[in-house]
């Protein structure tokens, strides 16, 4: 079981807290004003507090709250979330490998605890899963202690942002502390020409299309950035040189 006292005893729990303590803060001011656009968007304080206390998808949450706010019907509200959050279908076939021995609970909980910034930590400093009982333990204790401090930053700070939203100037925009700590994976993460490509695709098409009612333009950036990498991926495997192979050669 993931949740066991020698796991948050494990030297790989108190390093994957460690490292994410560097981002923490960040996180954290980006949670408070998730919390304080909850209320000011229009949902009631109960509804906020429900959502930040269940929801541990941030991104998705700051797309749909300009959404919800605009009125836009809940089919593009759906569709912007679940576009936003397709990435965590390529983290999940990648993490699986790691975690197909835990038991369903506790792989649901590992998929929860998940976040951006985990994943990136975690790949980072495990290129493989463990190979033996021993390495698969440190490397849930890491996952454990990266994600469970991540989610305690963001949910904290979140429920605190619904408490005091009243209290705290929207204009603060605390928010971008958060953006600049992801931004900062992003860079971590760009490490060949297809990713760059597709970062600066993302990036052209949602101010080209900003212009776009209902946040649409998050969409279209979304869309044009898939669309071109896939045409990329397919132009260059049909030029990829074929070895000649077998015993004929």
């Amino acid at each position: 079981m993931l949740l066991r006292r020698e796991t948050f005893r494990h030297t790989e729990f108190r390093q994957g807290a460690a490292d994410m303590m560097g981002v923490a803060t960040g996180i954290a001011a980006w949670g408070l004003m998730t919390g304080v656009a909850m209320v000011k968007s229009g949902m009631s304080t109960a509804e906020a507090l429900l959502m930040a206390a269940i929801v541990f998808a941030g991104s998705s949450q700051l797309a749909a709250i300009p959404l919800i706010l605009a009125g836009a019907p809940i089919w593009v509200i759906l569709a912007t979330a679940l576009c936003v959050n397709l990435r965590f279908v390529v983290f999940s076939v990648h993490m699986r490998p790691y975690v197909m021995h835990l038991p369903l609970r506790d792989r649901l909980l590992a998929g929860y605890l998940t976040g951006d910034l985990t994943y990136v930590l975690f790949v980072k400093r495990f290129a493989h899963p463990g190979t033996d009982a021993a390495e698969r333990r440190g490397q849930m204790a890491y996952l454990l202690g990266n994600g469970g401090l991540n989610w305690l930053s963001w949910t904290t700070c979140s429920l605190l942002g619904v408490v005091l939203a009243n209290a705290i100037p929207a204009q603060w925009g605390l928010g971008f502390a958060g953006i600049l700590a992801l931004l900062g994976m992003l860079c971590s993460l760009a490490s060949n020409r297809l990713r760059w490509i597709s970062a600066a695709v993302a990036g052209s098409a949602a101010v080209a299309a900003f212009a776009l009612p209902l946040k649409l333009n998050i969409l279209t950036a979304i869309a044009a950035s898939v669309l071109v990498c896939l045409l990329l991926e397919k132009t260059a495997l049909h030029h990829q040189p074929i070895t000649p192979s077998g015993p004929g050669h």
